[in-house]
């Protein structure tokens, strides 16, 4: 009997043509790592008048993953940070105790049909550094490691470490992203590269230690155990995410992550509240959800 867990998401629309695959939490696996969030966004083509902005909001407690495969955006922040992100680079966010940040169409796009596909993930941080200082890293597509692992079979080190190669991104916690691309009919061993370990298809089937995995399907491999993978006639794109387990559980609510409950509901009362620091030059913003009571924010 097979031992895999599959996660297949659910589906969302964020902008009229553009549907939103969210992986994780899901309810048989809350995080992989410290990857507590998991969506991707397209493949898709947006007609020339679909708005895609997303405005000012809130984080804490976490550090966003932003990797595209097709399009750009515009990364804007309340600690200053402006950056155009391009395929195949990675933007990291560290919110720590709170930053609030815009992911918006690039002006020479505006008007313009526009393809997009993408993925952005979010890492829980270490307890002992949710309130850290809010931070921005870029690391450019051509400063990203690329290790030929096999015949056909080509890994790029978003972050962490694999086959002796490492990220320039700088992590609070031991953390692997890698972007996989393997030639039609080639083949690769996956070793146990972390103590937690999932993998996700961005496009076609394949094989995964002789069982079919279908296209957007994630599966979380079991504990210190090699894992062969076999592309078939169209090859495959696939992400590898993982790390070490969580230090402790963490919750969630809205943009927010916290071990502490408190935590969390100081930050949704500081957002309702315009308490956070604003980006510079920006005023729209997207407000938080009710909470479930019908109140603006979760009780204390």
């Amino acid at each position: 009997m097979s031992k895999l867990l599959r996660l297949r998401g659910r589906m969302t629309d964020l902008a009229p043509g553009l549907r939103v695959r969210r992986v994780l939490p899901a309810h048989e696996r809350r995080a992989v790592g410290p990857f507590v969030f998991f969506d991707e966004f397209g493949p898709a083509t947006l007609a020339p008048d679909v708005d895609s902005d997303v405005g000012g909001h809130p984080h804490i407690g976490l550090a966003t993953v932003t990797y595209l495969f097709q399009g750009r955006q515009v990364h804007r922040d309340s600690i200053g940070s402006v950056q155009v992100i391009e395929p195949g680079a990675v933007n990291w966010m560290t919110a720590g105790r709170g930053i609030v940040h815009s992911e918006r169409v690039h002006d020479a796009d505006r008007g313009q049909q526009r393809s997009t596909h993408g993925l952005q993930l979010w890492v829980a941080l270490p307890p002992a550094l949710e309130q850290c200082e809010p931070s921005f890293q870029h690391v450019p597509a051509a400063d990203v490691p690329v290790v030929e692992v096999a015949s056909g079979v080509h890994a790029r080190i978003l972050v962490g470490s694999a086959w002796n190669q490492t990220s320039p991104v700088r992590t609070a916690s031991a953390t692997l992203y890698l972007d996989v691309k393997v030639d039609a009919n080639a083949s690769f061993t996956l070793p146990p590269l972390a103590p937690e370990l999932a993998v996700y298809s961005v496009a076609h089937d394949y094989s995964l230690d002789g069982e079919a995995v279908a296209a957007t399907e994630m599966v979380v491999l079991e504990t210190g155990k090699s894992t062969e993978i076999l592309a078939g006639s169209d090859g495959a794109r696939l992400v590898v995410i993982g790390g070490m387990p969580l230090e402790q559980p963490v919750r969630m609510w809205w943009n927010f992550v916290s071990t502490r409950h408190e935590q969390i509901a100081r930050a949704a009362d500081d957002w309702a509240q315009r308490r956070f620091a604003p980006i510079p030059g920006e005023s729209d913003r997207v407000e938080a959800p009710p909470w479930r009571d019908g109140s603006a924010a979760p009780k204390s």
